[in-house]
């Protein structure tokens, strides 16, 4: 399959890339730097290399490997911001610091080509971002295009099809990036539009098939999410009733969930399990108020249960998984390997254990391709448009001791504000929404007694894809009216505060 390789420098905008090239139809994989030398291979249409928040001038700059460089030679290239400033200080231009740091619009002032820029319009708006500049370019290389300010906004080789340029066209605030994307990946790469949701299935059911191959079965644990379903609901197209699901009960769902979502997945056919596991996670989580530790037991515990009922079913060697593509993006750092912020949702550990093979079909999606693959496989709107849900349930969302009675207080509360949403036409205007738990006791009258009650938090988000998000502006009108519900319906709560906190620097989940 043709693919697009983007080299990751670390910028903060690669996954952008990564979005604009697939919205053109184009399959692309993200690597870092580092370790970019054997993605690239025959299946190699082009390669994009993206900003830095680094200078190409300091010792430790994040640079390519000589071979890497040898491969850019023969291949078509886009180089955006410190890619650009790095293949002009690489070939013998001259980059230097910038006199003013150049951040915001900027509109070009001349452009000669029509190639990269083919159908861009003059005084276009681009978006600059970056504190080094190209002063002169080696002699093989030519300026495309300028702008007030810089000199070169834009250069390309004189034989080979290598571009750079200075701003990001991937951004929305470069008016005509999209359209110089699409020059790049259909003209100069000669891509063609291939990637879409019917022949990603229809590739990824032939794949599965012979993966599995005839005989073999596979285990998947359902966790009533977007990811896992549309996994299972693959795979069963593939191999039918040889899949086989386990949904677990950790008691850690939203408030009915278990029987509506084991409903639903007996509805699509699925040959599911279900587990009612309550008591076991409860007494595992008793005294335990580390959010770490509490992910790590969750996952023993379920662990545990799975493996004991995957033993009960014969030949099976592979395990399925919902893994998305910001999950392995995240897992790798551009810097090397990083501190845990929180440990992957999927349970680690598990393979090994029972000696698997993990079967991941959608390892290579954003979680929007996740939804849009899934409508074509007949998934509800109900199940696919539900927000995302982390693995540790409600565990995280109690900010402290889990208990029975605080899972009961959370939800109420977080079914209480969800079904707000939807009555009141918002639950599909934000990525995420969910009440939190906290451990704060607060004085408050109700009728004419004094009440000392626990604070419950509301938190929504709107996001592409879960790895940015800003703080849902919600409806003042809106949130009293379920501030004074759960107040009034949920014995126990007496105060309800909304988080109004963007990602970065806090997470989406609390814990």
């Amino acid at each position: 399959m043709q693919k697009i390789v983007i080299v990751d420098f670390g910028s903060q905008y690669t996954q952008l890339i990564a979005r604009r090239v697939r919205e053109l139809k184009v399959y692309c994989e993200i690597h870092p730097f580092y370790e970019v030398l054997h993605k690239i291979n025959e299946d190699t249409k082009g390669i994009i290399l993206s900003g830095s928040p680094a200078s190409v001038h300091q010792s430790n700059a994040p640079n390519l490997d000589q071979q890497v460089w040898q491969k850019i030679e023969h291949l078509p290239t886009l180089a955006i911001c410190y890619g650009a400033q790095l293949i002009c200080h690489t070939y013998g231009g001259e980059v230097q610091k910038a006199s003013l740091r150049e951040y915001g619009r900027a509109n070009l002032t001349q452009i000669r080509d029509q190639t990269l820029f083919k159908g861009i319009s003059s005084q276009t708006q681009v978006w600059m971002s970056h504190g080094d500049s190209i002063l002169s370019l080696a002699p093989s290389y030519q300026i495309i295009a300028c702008t007030e300010n810089i000199p070169v906004a834009a250069f390309k080789h004189t034989s080979k099809p290598i571009y750079g340029v200075q701003f990001h066209p991937e951004v929305v605030h470069t008016e005509q990036g999209r359209e110089l994307i699409a020059n790049f990946l259909y003209n100069i790469a000669h891509c063609t539009p291939t990637w879409t949701a019917e022949n990603f299935i229809e590739s990824s059911i032939e794949h599965i098939q012979w993966q599995v191959g005839q005989s073999n079965n596979v285990i998947c644990g359902l966790s009533g999410g977007v990811d896992s379903s549309v996994t299972a609901t693959l795979i069963h197209k593939a191999i039918g009733k040889r899949l086989h699901c386990i949904f677990i009960d950790n008691g850690l769902l939203r408030k009915n969930e278990y029987q509506q979502v084991l409903e639903q997945y007996q509805d699509l056919g699925l040959n599911v399990i279900g587990i009612d596991a309550k008591q076991q996670f409860y007494t595992a989580l008793k005294g335990i108020t580390d959010p770490e530790q509490k992910r790590k037991v969750i996952g023993k515990v379920f662990i545990e249960i799975f493996e004991a009922e995957a033993k009960k079913i014969p030949n099976v060697r592979f395990l399925a998984q919902g893994t998305i593509y910001p999950d392995v993006i995240e897992s790798v750092s551009v810097k090397g390997p990083s501190a845990t912020i929180k440990s992957h949702h999927n349970v680690g550990g598990l393979p090994q254990r029972m000696e698997l093979e993990l079967l991941e079909p959608l390892r290579n999606l954003f979680k929007d391709e996740v939804r849009a693959f899934g409508k074509l496989l007949g998934l509800s709107e109900d199940l696919l448009n539900r927000h995302p849900f982390p693995g540790p349930g409600l565990a995280i969302r109690i900010i402290g001791e889990v208990s029975p009675q605080k899972v009961k207080l959370l939800q109420e509360v977080d079914a209480i504000f969800i079904e707000n949403l939807k009555k009141y036409d918002l639950y599909d205007q934000v990525w995420q929404a969910f009440a939190v738990l906290l451990p704060v006791y607060s004085v408050g009258v109700m009728g004419d007694e004094r009440t000392y009650e626990q604070v419950a938090c509301l938190r929504a988000v709107t996001s592409v894809d879960g790895m940015t998000a800003d703080w849902a502006t919600l409806p003042y009108p809106f949130l009293a009216k379920v501030s004074n519900q759960i107040i009034n319906q949920v014995k126990g709560i007496n105060r309800v505060v909304y988080d109004i906190s963007s990602k970065p620097p806090a997470t989406i989940e609390w814990e």
